[in-house]
């Protein structure tokens, strides 16, 4: 049976007479689902309200950023305080120091810290620096891998630009992105060979250390430290961005899993507490770079806006004190496992990806390793899927190709209702 969504559709239907497509990024809309996205009235907890009265287990939390779950008391009461001061300033204050240093506490690698106000500001500006730091032009990028609507990253694109079935977006001049190098992720063969046929060129690789956005996808053994050894005999900087792994995958994002300490590295979602906040940062020789100490130039009206620090702020203080890694771990673990056991007993081809508090369901028979592997799942079984769970009260990313992710909010009864409503749905799939 399926939940009211009268409301929904009529408002879709007036936001569309003003915003492209109705939605305001194109990974809320749900063109790889069909339908039309749920209008969201308010958030707590675990929880999304939409305008038509449904309650809906939240697997998006923001894609990624509410890691304590919404509206948590923590951050709303910075939230208010900061706004009792102003809203913004247009000049230095208190807070954005306070998160820098947050920043750098939690992540060594970053000795300076740049605040913008997105993720993609983060990268547009860190390739940037880069650049300058080393006087080279060529970067190396990823299939599959998504790090914003720069022009120059816009090349085989994960995430809506894959769901939408745009890799490379009209409107990107050539030349944009005629130094932007694309291989595959976790072939390290490929990774050799471009160093080798481009030596002295290679300005920057950027990544993410672990994928999100082709669904999540994990640094296959000795990959990442293979990069890192190129990219030091070289002299490329490596960047890390950790826009989603950042504070999830570990307190010190997948540099501390991982063991690996790139050059640069560029922060969003939960450093912003659900806030618009992005970071960008690294060693300190590299950022003397940035104006206005050095010639690189970067500059943004709103970069440290004062309720969006407060927000941050409260984020990370409250990680830091709880440490709540190994719990999401767990708690994630039982939920992908569940999963796991539910399609076993169906009979449907899966195959899950998982790591901390991050996961994807593949309606597909694995491994996934890359983009490649990713493509082959079955996206007209993911659509029932998602719209199954959405009439049973289960909110996933509308995309076979995203992460969900795992909040402190999502408790044990949670999870197995979240379990015995995917078993459900995947047996009405199995019997088509």
């Amino acid at each position: 049976m399926s939940l009211p969504r009268s409301r929904s559709q009529t408002h879709f239907e007036r936001a569309s007479r003003s915003i492209p497509g109705g939605v305001n990024s194109p990974a809320r809309a749900f063109g790889a689902v069909g339908g039309h996205p749920l209008i969201i009235d308010h958030a707590d907890g675990a929880f999304l309200h939409d305008i038509d009265g449904n309650r809906l287990i939240d697997y998006i939390g923001s894609w990624g950023p509410h890691i304590l779950g919404h509206r948590h008391p923590e951050v709303t009461k910075a939230i208010h305080a900061a706004v009792d001061k102003g809203t913004s300033f247009g000049a230095p204050n208190e807070m954005e120091t306070e998160l820098a240093e947050l920043i750098k506490d939690a992540v060594p690698s970053i000795e300076l810290v740049r605040m913008v106000s997105s993720g993609t500001e983060a990268t547009m500006s860190a390739i940037r620096v880069a650049r300058g730091f080393t006087g080279r032009d060529l970067i190396i990028k990823f299939a599959g891998c998504y790090h914003g609507h720069v022009d120059s990253l816009l090349v085989k694109a994960g995430s809506g630009a894959l769901t939408h079935g745009n890799p490379s977006s009209p409107g990107v001049p050539k030349g944009c992105t005629a130094d932007t190098l694309v291989l595959e992720y976790n072939h390290t063969d490929q990774l050799e060979e471009a160093f080798k046929t481009h030596p002295g060129k290679i300005a920057c690789v950027i990544l993410e250390p672990v994928v999100g956005n082709m669904g999540t996808v994990l640094p296959a053994p000795g990959y990442l430290e293979t990069l890192r050894r190129l990219c030091s005999e070289h002299g490329t900087v490596l960047l890390f961005d950790e826009v989603m792994t950042g504070f999830r995958v570990a307190y010190g994002g997948a540099q501390e899993r991982f063991k690996i300490r790139p050059d640069m590295t560029t922060l969003g979602k939960i450093v912003g507490g659900g806030m618009p906040v992005g970071a960008y940062g690294g060693r300190a020789d590299i950022m003397q770079r940035v104006s206005p100490v050095g010639p690189v130039y970067q500059a943004g009206t709103l970069s440290g806006n004062p309720v969006a620090m407060a927000a941050g702020i409260a984020t990370l203080k409250t990680l830091k004190t709880s440490d709540p890694y190994s719990r999401l771990e767990a708690t994630t673990k039982t939920l992908c496992a569940g999963l796991a056991g539910a399609a076993q007993k169906a009979g449907v081809p899966f195959t899950i990806n998982q790591v901390a508090s991050m996961w994807t369901f593949f309606f597909a028979e694995g491994p996934i390793t890359d983009l490649a592997s990713a493509m082959k799942s079955d996206t007209k079984r993911f659509a029932r899927f998602f719209w199954g769970l959405i009439d049973r009260g289960v909110y996933l990313a509308c995309s076979q190709f995203e992460a969900n992710f795992v909040s402190t909010a999502h408790t044990a009864e949670l999870i197995d209702q979240t379990i015995a409503s995917a078993s459900d749905v995947l047996h009405e799939i199995a019997r088509g």
